[in-house]
This record gives C-alpha cells, sequence and structure tokens, in this order.
C-alpha cells in the first residue's frame, strides 16, 4: 500500500506554502502519495469538516488519514513514522 501524506492548507498563508514546497521535496525523495487540500475550497464544495476541524491551525499534516503535525513539517517524526510504518 502506497502511503500518503495529505497537507491542508488556505490560500494566502505562508507557512502552508513552505510546508507544501518541503512535503513535495520529501515525497519525490521517499515516494509516498503528496496531496494538497485547501480547507476552504473544500468547504465550498460542501465538505466543512477539514476547516471546522483543523482551520485554526494550517498546515495541517496527516500521515495515512491521521493528523501528524501542525504550523510545521516535522519531518524528523514524519521520515520515522513513513518508515516504521512500510
Amino acid at each position: 500500500m502506497d502511503r500518503q501524506v495529505q497537507l491542508l492548507t488556505r490560500q494566502g498563508c505562508p507557512m502552508c506554502a513552505a510546508a507544501a514546497s518541503q512535503l513535495a521535496a520529501m515525497a519525490a525523495e521517499l515516494g509516498f502519495d503528496l496531496v494538497v487540500t485547501d480547507v476552504d475550497e473544500a468547504a465550498a464544495a460542501g465538505q466543512p469538516a477539514l476547516r471546522a476541524e483543523f482551520g485554526d491551525r494550517l498546515p495541517v499534516v496527516l500521515l495515512d488519514g491521521a493528523e501528524h503535525s501542525y504550523w510545521e513539517v516535522d519531518e524528523p517524526r514524519l521520515r520515522a513514522d513513513l518508515q516504521r510504518r512500510t
């Protein structure tokens, strides 16, 4: 099974943009699937749950659907967790 990292973001969030760049580089190196989701766009499309739960602490990193870190990418921990769960 391929591992999935989901980054929850919103437009105009500099920390979100930095996290997206960092995760894209990690995905290229480590081979996990990276999905970037704008919580405001998801809410406008009728899926408000992500914004309701995570919107006040973006960016948020989810690993295989579970919250992993927020406000920044915890790269050492993410690398370790990706290796442990494979």
